[in-house]
């Protein structure tokens, strides 16, 4: 019996200044479903180098394609109707599934306005098993909990929950053998970083917080990889593609202090200098220095420290109730030990005051970081800070479009103040905490590759500009 061929694919067009980096989800249900089936499984990522649409059809004929799976981000979802159209002319037998964010946020909706059969929420292993048992076992997907299927009668939603893997230990390493890792170290990652023997990895899924404004895809319970597994993952890794520098990405890597530890000690005893970054952030007021410290001994140089508010009464809105001195002293005391610190920085929460504007422009300019970004907020659905938005400023969220936007840039206003002063604010605060020599001198410093700083300031002063010329 010949292989169920699957074709795999990361939607979504690269922006400049925004990096591209394995994709990991995709990778992750590859690596799981060879071990269930048997498979063929190609993988796309459109955005390593923009891929036409076209292109991508192309490429899903060609291989012949029984199963294709789209994941995309909210901002990449408006290319649906056009390839999920094309898929089925050219592919007409086969099983399109669409999946990621998008699908998180948008559930049953999802599928409106595109051919998709069926959209997968949030984590995708247990769920597309199951989906390609049901329909290559007779087709009924009645009893797969928690998926959006198109039906003749229309959309349905199945009800129950998407199964998530309990013990993640479990499950096998991402499919890297089944992209080039070649292009990737070429570019931009999800750090500021690039043309660096990198692989990226999670070693968690899942965060125990309940800030306002995340997707949730991996739930709500912290599943962590054992220290052990971690570390055998990267020399896998090391062995096999010959890199030392890892990007992790979990929602929260430092939560359980004693497996930060242990990660740090096995790290060190792997008999290699190892690069270790987190873009997408620590918990911060949940480090100390003794962590800290062994974070750094391992061989951790760049993460970035979300603050999102610097405002009290926003911290406790948004759900984050981040210790704001707690994370000032940690950014003083990584900074110290040579991590470059990139803040995340959000404005435009509902109900935010000029007053509160004030406090996190305050607070990140007092702080040691080294950069940070001023992202406006923007809602998307199925978030709290959505049905909050919706609440108080219902007009301003039906005039949102999310297609292609670059975070950056976005500007949308939730607050209860005018667009020129959250602009301005915005403006403001790029201009107060880069303009301050000190930092100047520790960014020049410390930046792990200081000969791309100049590329950077084109993308400044457009930032410098936001709500005048853009």
């Amino acid at each position: 019996m010949r292989p169920l061929k699957i074709f795999l694919v990361n939607l979504g067009f690269r922006r400049l200044p925004l990096g591209v980096t394995p994709p990991l989800g995709i990778m992750c249900i590859a690596a799981y479903l060879r071990t269930k089936f048997n498979v063929e499984i190609r993988i796309v990522n459109q955005k390593i180098n923009n891929m036409p649409n076209a292109e991508l059809v192309k490429q899903a004929k060609a291989f012949g394609a029984d199963v294709i799976g789209l994941s995309t981000l909210t901002t990449n979802a408006y290319s649906l109707p056009y390839v999920t159209g094309k898929l089925k002319a050219a592919l007409p037998a086969a099983l399109i599934v669409i999946g990621g964010p998008h699908v998180s946020a948008y559930g049953a909706n999802s599928l409106e306005g595109n051919l998709a059969d069926v959209a997968v929420p949030y984590e995708g292993e247990l769920a597309f098993e199951e989906v390609i048992k049901a329909y290559f076992g007779g087709g009924n997907m009645t009893a797969v909990p928690g998926i959006f299927r198109r039906t003749g009668e229309g959309i349905m939603t199945n009800p129950g929950m998407i199964p998530l893997v309990e013990n993640i230990d479990s499950l096998p390493f991402a499919a890297y053998d089944l992209i080039d890792l070649r292009p990737y170290w070429k570019v931009q990652a999800m750090a500021l970083l690039m043309r660096r023997k990198y692989v990226s990895l999670f070693s968690s899924r899942g965060c125990p917080f309940g800030c306002i404004y995340c997707h949730r895809i991996f739930g709500d319970k912290l599943r962590l990889h054992s220290a052990r597994r971690v570390v055998e993952e990267m020399k896998f890794y090391i062995k096999n593609y010959g890199v030392n520098d890892f990007e992790f990405y979990d929602d929260i890597f430092n939560h359980d202090q004693k497996r930060l530890f242990e990660i740090c000690e096995l790290i060190g005893k792997l008999g290699i200098k190892a690069g270790l970054s987190f873009p997408n952030g620590l918990r911060v007021d949940e480090l100390n220095e003794s962590s800290i410290d062994a974070l750094a001994d391992a061989g951790t140089y760049y993460s970035a420290f979300p603050l999102e508010s610097g405002s009290p009464r926003i911290q406790k809105l948004i759900g984050k109730n981040l210790n704001i001195r707690k994370y000032l002293e940690n950014v003083k005391y990584a900074t110290s030990k040579k991590i470059f610190t990139f803040g995340f920085v959000m404005m435009g929460f509902p109900s935010e005051t000029e007053e509160d504007l004030k406090q996190t422009l305050e607070t990140t300019c007092i702080s040691k970081l080294h950069a940070a970004s001023f992202y406006t907020l923007t809602p998307f659905p199925n978030t709290k800070v959505y049905d909050l938005a919706l609440k108080k400023n219902p007009e301003k969220l039906r005039s949102i479009n999310y297609d292609d936007k670059e975070y950056s840039h976005i500007r949308f206003n939730m607050t209860d103040v005018p667009d020129e002063t959250l602009f301005y604010y915005q403006r403001k605060a790029n201009r107060d905490f880069y303009m301050n020599p000190s930092r100047i001198f520790r960014i020049i410093r410390d930046f792990p590759q200081k000969r791309r700083l100049p590329l950077y300031i084109p993308e400044y002063f457009k930032r410098l500009s936001k709500g005048i010329a853009s």
